[in-house]
C-alpha cells in the first residue's frame, strides 16, 4: 500500500535539493529521499463517522490523504469472533467494529502505535481479533503482538520514496494479561516500579528496536502510550521529567520523531538534537462516553504536525490546529457525533496555537505563532 508523494515541496526542501546537485551532481540530487510525514493525535472512536457527515470532514480527509504516511492510535480492541469477557465498565470500555479501520484507511492513516491501555479490554481474544482485522486492512502497526518479540518489533512501511519505522510501547494502567510475554499475546509494556522508575530491561528492548530499525530505513517514529500520570497521580497536564528523559533515550538510539499520547491534552513540545519530541498532540478523534462534565474546553483540541523530511531528517513541521465538538448534534448524550474534528480557523485556531506555544516554552522551547500559523523548525 505505498502511497504517491506529493510534487509539492517546501522552498527549504528545493534549497536542500539544489544544494545535493550542486555538491554532488545530478545522482546526489536524485538520491536525496523526501517524505511528507502527518502526526497526528489519539484516536478514541466509537464509531464509523462517515455515516454521519460533517462540514469539516472533506477539508480534514483531503489534509490527511496528502501525506506520505499518516500516523496515529487506535485507543481500543477491534470486536470479532474471539473477544473475551470485558476487563473495564461500559462507560470506559473501548470495543469498536472492524469499520471503523476501514474509516481510519479511508482518511489516509495507516500507521497506527497500538500500545494502549485500552487494547485488552476484550481480553487475549479481542487482541487477536485486533491484530487479524488489522494485518487484512494492510495497516503498518506496532505495539501489540502474538508474542513480545512480535510486539516490540519494528514495523516499516515505504512512504514515497522513504522508508518509515514505528516503534510502540506503553507505561502505566496495563492491566494483568495484557502484557505480551514470550508466549502470551498483548502490548508491548515498559513497566515501573514507584521508587525506581521504568524498568531498565523494558527500555533497552526499545531503544535496541529503535536502533535496529534506523539502520534499515529512513525514519524512525518512536511512540510511547503513557498512563504514568495515573498510577503516580501526578498532573495529567504537565510533562514528567521521566518522560522527557526517555524520549531523549530514543532519540539517542536513533529515533527521527518522538511521540507521546495517553491523556486527552495537548502537551509542549521540544527539540533535541535537531529531533522534534511531541509530547502529547492531544486527541485527534476524542468518542468517550463519560458525562460531559469530567471533561473541560482543553480535552476537545489538538494538533496536526505535517512533517517534512529531507534525507531521514527533518526540515520543518507545520502545526495544524484542530477543534473536536464537545457536544454531539443532538447533544451530550449523541456519542455518534461527539468528538468529531475539524480544522480549526479564526480565533479557535488561534487559541490552540497559544496554549500549544505556552506549554512549549514552559519546557524550553520557543515555538512562533503568527497569523494563526505554526511552523517548527529545528
Amino acid at each position: 500500500m505505498d502511497r504517491t508523494p506529493s510534487n509539492a515541496l517546501s522552498r527549504r526542501h528545493l534549497l536542500a535539493l539544489s544544494v545535493a546537485f550542486i555538491a554532488g551532481g545530478p545522482l546526489a540530487a536524485a538520491t536525496s529521499t523526501t517524505c511528507r510525514l502527518g502526526l497526528l493525535g489519539q484516536c478514541v472512536l466509537g464509531h464509523d463517522l462517515r455515516r454521519r457527515p460533517w462540514p469539516g470532514m472533506e477539508p480534514l480527509r483531503a489534509l490527511l490523504r496528502s501525506q506520505d504516511a499518516c500516523f496515529s492510535t487506535l485507543d481500543g480492541v477491534i470486536r470479532g469472533a474471539r473477544a473475551g469477557a470485558p476487563t473495564r465498565k461500559l462507560d470506559t470500555l473501548h470495543a469498536v467494529d472492524p469499520v471503523v479501520l476501514d474509516f481510519l484507511s479511508d482518511f489516509g492513516i495507516n500507521v497506527l502505535g497500538m500500545s494502549n491501555n485500552h487494547v485488552f479490554d476484550l481480553n487475549t481474544g479481542g487482541i487477536l481479533d485486533t491484530l487479524d482485522a488489522l494485518r487484512a486492512r494492510q495497516f503498518t502497526f506496532a505495539g501489540i503482538g502474538h508474542t513480545l518479540a512480535e510486539a516490540a518489533a519494528p514495523a516499516v512501511r515505504r512512504a514515497g520514496p522513504a522508508r518509515v519505522a514505528i516503534v510502540s510501547a506503553a507505561t502505566g494502567m496495563i492491566r494483568e494479561g495484557g502484557a505480551a510475554t514470550d508466549t502470551r499475546p498483548g502490548v508491548n509494556e515498559i513497566r515501573s516500579d514507584l521508587n525506581e522508575g521504568l524498568r531498565a530491561e523494558d527500555v533497552k528492548r526499545m531503544t535496541e528496536a529503535i536502533r535496529s530499525a534506523r539502520a534499515e530505513t529512513d525514519i524512525v517514529i518512536a511512540y510511547l502510550h503513557e498512563h504514568q500520570w495515573f498510577v503516580r497521580k501526578t498532573d495529567p497536564a504537565v510533562t514528567q521529567d521521566w518522560q522527557r528523559d526517555i524520549a531523549r533515550r530514543m532519540v539517542d538510539a536513533g529515533a527521527s520523531v518522538f511521540v507521546a499520547h495517553g491523556p486527552p491534552l495537548m502537551h509542549g513540545i521540544e527539540v533535541y538534537r535537531g529531533v522534534p519530541l511531541f509530547h502529547g498532540l492531544g486527541s485527534l478523534m476524542f468518542q468517550t462516553r463519560k458525562p460531559a462534565e469530567e471533561y473541560g474546553a482543553e480535552n476537545w483540541r489538538s494538533v496536526i504536525a505535517e512533517c517534512r523530511f529531507l534525507d531521514g531528517q527533518l526540515v520543518e513541521a507545520q502545526l495544524r490546529p484542530v477543534a473536536l465538538a464537545a457536544v454531539g448534534e443532538k447533544g451530550h448524550e449523541d456519542f455518534e457525533t461527539r468528538g468529531r474534528p475539524s480544522l480549526a480557523s479564526g480565533a479557535s485556531a488561534a487559541q490552540i496555537l497559544d496554549e500549544l506555544a505556552h506549554k512549549s516554552q514552559r519546557l524550553g522551547y520557543r515555538l512562533r505563532v503568527r497569523d494563526g500559523r505554526a511552523v517548527l523548525r529545528p
